[in-house]
């Protein structure tokens, strides 16, 4: 999708509530040579109630491993878990398009606790 295109249809409300999206820090970065597309290997704190998680993400393009470290990021964490290649991925981090095609990571402007659910 880009940003020209218009909205998708209508969904209940009830549907999107059922995607549990919480915010987590990135408590270590590798790089993901396996990976058919460029990718880092995340581990990811999401607070005491769902524990670290792993994910594979395409971010190569905006981040590198030095700036992941401590970052605050917002990952779908009920999804099923994807292998790719010889990694489990277990979370979905959430990021927009920037107009070069670059993943840009979504995160909350002010502090609130790891695990903290979008609402």
């Amino acid at each position: 999708m880009t940003p020209d295109d218009p909205a998708a249809a209508e969904i209940d409300p009830k549907l999107f509530f059922k995607a549990d999206i919480r915010l987590g820090t990135v408590i270590r970065a590798e790089p993901f040579p396996e990976a058919r597309k460029p990718a880092y290997r995340l581990w990811i704190d999401f607070g005491p109630g769902v524990g670290e998680r792993k994910s594979s993400a395409q971010i190569t393009d905006r981040y590198t491993l030095e700036d992941l470290a401590g970052r605050r990021v917002l990952g779908v964490v009920n999804f099923p878990p994807r292998q790719i290649g010889p990694f489990r991925s277990e979370v979905l981090v959430l990021g927009v398009t920037d107009t070069d095609g670059a993943v840009l990571l979504l995160n909350a402007d002010f502090d609130a606790p790891d695990g903290a659910r979008v609402s």
